[in-house]
């Protein structure tokens, strides 16, 4: 695991390259405590510079940027190849340096092709390769995108890396914010790729690969692998067996995921929660570990937010070596600060503090961590999706005329007129429904009331601010996958597209993007054998029945994780990884939000509508509505733009 950047220049050479290498490669040192190194060929102007966490070969002979054996190749690999040791069984005659996957890839690329090597690697990996006889560039990033790639040209130069800091480093960098993606930051909480946070700089889409040279400026996509794809695919060609086949069969090929993951030459753990998708990664990972298997886990203090005692349970059923921290609301509050840099570039998923507590926890015992993100995607874990599918499967029913009718008359009143008609009522409600915001809920459920389509309900109900150019000054919302139907996988059943529109779209772009900024963030490298990406194409072969069952998600999944663990070990109601923002915006984190929403600050800056903001921010403080998932946003831009 490793991080990378570099540049490649049109004309006008830098006088010193190799300082500004060096300066890229240590603006991502984080990525790569153990090495670093920096290749420059002043006859092309290409260069990489590259930092390395030793993970597979710790000697010298793994050190990068790489040559390939025949001198044409020379790559910078940031990522894991899980079967680089089936791949060089497959390639006869080499004389090997080492044993690194680097090197595999590299003599891979020059027997089989960059194309043919894509789709012989298993693995997450994002990777520059400058192929001399041709003086072109080539971009990759692994299927399912869990490994970070950006890339634009900026000027004469085109600059790419791991992490934006890195572009950021470069003297030719003009760091102009893309007004238009900071919208999208307001609706999804993520910025979706391709776009980013900077004018002219985008993300490489999973799945893909660019060619680029001074001769062809604008780069080359290609698609090697694609998740729209393996949907479709799937989904017309079924899994047919039984269900104690398809149940066979899953934990099979999981099995082969996992094995493959735990191959390291340093110590290796992994995180357990205790729910379904984690207990499920540990259980096989100690199901092929000879030796008790290292696993993590965060609790808090809050009842409502703590997990720490069910995966304490699963833990010492399974026999691992397990380690619990509790945090308090400062440490995680002390989390803060660190959030702009370490994700680079405005990210608001506020599950980013704990999951960059767990981390930090994790690294002081191991050098790598399993992880059981995905299974949710894949085996349709969300409650959002049954939710969605009742609530459009209710208010359907009635004509869109009488739906409008209705969400008009609900929205004459304001929460807290609600709120005090309901009152009388409430007292005499039972205790769990007494300190409900009806009015609040009444205005968010108007708005479900209006929409033509379930995509449009979905869209709704995964948005923070709904209309988010009116909020960001001079923006105007770009399409996305969850906008534009086009890019969209056919499905026969509405739950199955809201599973694949996540695992194209929220998964890489929120869920993988969060873990790994945090995890690298400590030198921590993470894996996801959910996203090997034959698990992903069985997982879409297996019809609806196998996942959801009786109204709960994952069935398949389940029925593999009960034949290691205990059933009453896991059943219970799904919880989030969460921290108390909408508490703590009101109490110890208020003086902080007071001071980046300003208005005055707000208005001079020019990125937000003032009056939306502090509309929201007073609403908030009064306890009317809860408005802590929007205020969240713009506070992470806000702290980001602090920092630049």
């Amino acid at each position: 695991m490793c991080g990378f950047s570099g540049f490649l220049h049109s004309n006008h050479f830098p006088d010193q390259p190799l300082p500004i290498l060096k300066a890229m490669g240590l603006a991502i040192i984080h990525r790569g405590p153990d090495d670093g190194g920096e290749w420059w060929d002043a006859a092309t102007g290409i260069g990489l510079s590259h930092r390395r966490l030793s993970i597979l070969d710790l000697s010298p002979a793994g050190h990068q940027p790489m040559e390939s054996g025949c001198g044409r190749f020379v790559i910078a690999f940031n990522g894991e190849i899980y079967n680089h040791n089936e791949l060089r069984s497959a390639l006869a005659g080499q004389a090997w340096r080492g044993h690194s996957d680097t090197e595999t890839l590299l003599a891979a690329c020059a027997a089989w092709g960059i194309e043919a090597t894509l789709k012989k690697c298993v693995g997450m990996f994002a990777f520059a390769l400058w192929d001399k006889h041709k003086q072109t560039l080539t971009l990759a990033r692994d299927r399912l995108g869990e490994k970070p790639l950006y890339y634009g040209w900026q000027g004469t130069s085109f600059l790419f890396g791991s992490e934006l800091k890195a572009l950021k480093a470069h003297p030719a960098f003009t760091a102009d914010i893309n007004r238009d993606a900071l919208a999208l930051l307001m609706r999804y909480n993520y910025i979706p790729a391709p776009y980013s946070i900077w004018q002219g700089i985008h993300k490489l889409q999973p799945g893909c690969w660019l060619t680029v040279s001074t001769n062809q400026r604008e780069p080359q996509i290609s698609t090697y692998w694609s998740g729209k794809d393996c949907v479709t695919t799937g989904l017309a060609t079924p899994f047919t067996g039984t269900a104690t086949q398809a149940v066979a069969e899953l934990e099979a090929v999981l099995m082969q995921a996992v094995g493959q993951q735990m191959v390291a030459d340093v110590p290796l753990g992994a995180f357990l929660s205790g729910g379904v998708d984690s207990s499920a990664i540990v259980a096989l990972m100690q199901a092929q570990s000879s030796r008790p298997v290292k696993t993590f886990a965060i609790g808090f203090n809050e009842a409502t937010y703590n997990e720490a005692h069910y995966a304490k349970a699963v833990a010492q059923h399974l026999g691992t070596e397990h380690t619990e921290l509790y945090v308090t609301a400062q440490d995680a509050m002390n989390v803060i600060p660190k959030l702009p840099t370490l994700y680079d570039e405005p990210f608001s998923d506020s599950s980013q503090i704990p999951t960059f507590l767990v981390a930090e926890m994790a690294r002081q015992h191991v050098t790598v961590s399993l992880s059981g993100d995905a299974g949710d995607e894949l085996f349709c874990g969300y409650n959002r999706y049954l939710q969605t599918h009742h609530l459009w499967g209710k208010i359907s029913r009635l004509p869109l005329a009488v739906r409008q009718a209705i969400a008009y008359s609900l929205t004459r009143l304001s929460p807290s007129a609600w709120n005090r008609l309901a009152s009388p009522f409430m007292n005499l409600a039972p205790e769990r429904f007494k300190h409900l915001n009806l009015g609040d809920k009444l205005h968010k459920g108007s708005g479900v009331l209006s929409y033509q389509t379930i995509d449009e309900l979905y869209l709704d109900l995964i948005s923070h601010w709904k209309d988010p150019a009116s909020l960001v000054l001079g923006a105007t919302e770009p399409l996305t996958l969850l906008t534009n139907p086009s890019l969209q996988p056919a499905t026969p059943t509405d739950i199955e597209r809201m599973m694949a529109l996540d695992m194209l779209s929220y998964l890489p772009d929120d869920i993988l993007t969060k873990v790994d900024r945090a995890a690298m963030g400590v030198s921590l490298e993470t894996r996801v054998p959910f996203l090997d990406h034959r698990v992903v194409e069985f997982a879409w072969r297996l019809p609806l029945e196998y996942k959801l069952r009786e109204g709960v998600g994952k069935w398949a999944l389940r029925e593999v994780l009960y034949k290691h663990v205990p059933k009453t070990l896991i059943e219970r109601p799904k919880m989030g990884f969460g921290v108390p923002i909408d508490v703590w915006l009101r109490g110890p984190l208020r003086d902080w939000a007071e001071s980046l929403l300003n208005e005055d600050r707000l208005r001079q800056e020019g990125y937000f509508n003032p009056q939306l903001v502090q509309a929201k921010w007073a609403e908030h403080l009064s306890g009317k509505r809860n408005w802590h998932y929007y205020l969240w946003d713009v506070l992470m831009f806000q702290a980001w733009l602090e920092q630049q």
